[in-house]
């Protein structure tokens, strides 16, 4: 039995077969091996890799969550005031979470938690930036520019991401298996066929031969 039809076709046939070549004198051990691997793969690709995917989810939501929850507490907006402006760039802010669009370049003052005052270009999403125009800004405990903090759904989204990333791989790796061992087994299979007819030699069928 070769490998010729689709992933779920292929294998549910082979394992179909499985239970009927089992008492079959006519079933041949290479038939019965691919059928065993057909049900192999079927089990890792219907249980195997949606667990992977679910544990993988739950470690990233684990992270995540925790992640946010620092940044909760580390990432605070201050209010910064345009001192001048500098240019208007075509790229997102530094908060990659998101969506990008055309931002101005200025000199600002900001307040940090800690009670120090800063002054440096950052970007704005201020239209029309002028001098004296005030506008939030995200910074650490110490007043460095950082991002905007992750939130819970944020999170919960990546991590859902993660975990089916992480089932469809691993479903891929159990068909790629699957796919590589019949592939091998057909080709010993016509290995073994060609010794044969070697063997035969080409008076195999004529009166007489083997006698």
């Amino acid at each position: 039995m070769t490998d010729r039809g689709g992933r779920g076709g292929g294998e549910m046939r082979a394992v179909t077969g499985l239970w009927r070549w089992r008492r079959n004198p006519l079933c041949r051990a290479t038939d019965l091996a691919e059928a065993w691997v057909a049900l192999v793969a079927l089990v890792l690709i219907a249980v195997a890799a949606p667990a992977t995917g679910a544990l993988v989810g739950f470690a990233a939501q684990d992270s995540l969550q925790r992640a946010a929850r620092v940044e909760r507490h580390t990432h605070h907006q201050v209010t910064a005031t345009v001192v001048r402006v500098l240019g208007r760039e075509p790229e997102g802010d530094l908060d990659s979470r998101s969506v990008h669009e055309t931002r101005t370049r200025v000199v600002a003052d900001w307040p940090a938690p800690d009670g120090s005052t800063h002054r440096g270009p950052v970007l704005t999403g201020l239209k029309s930036p002028r001098a004296g125009e005030r506008f939030g800004l995200w910074t650490d405990p110490q007043g460095r520019v950082t991002t905007r903090p992750l939130d819970s759904v944020t999170a919960t989204t990546h991590a859902v991401l993660a975990g089916f990333g992480a089932a469809l791989v691993a479903a891929a790796l159990a068909e790629t298996a699957r796919r590589l061992t019949v592939w091998r087994m057909v080709r010993r299979r016509y290995a073994r066929w060609e010794q044969a007819w070697d063997r035969a030699g080409p008076d195999w069928g004529k009166a007489g031969t083997g006698s």
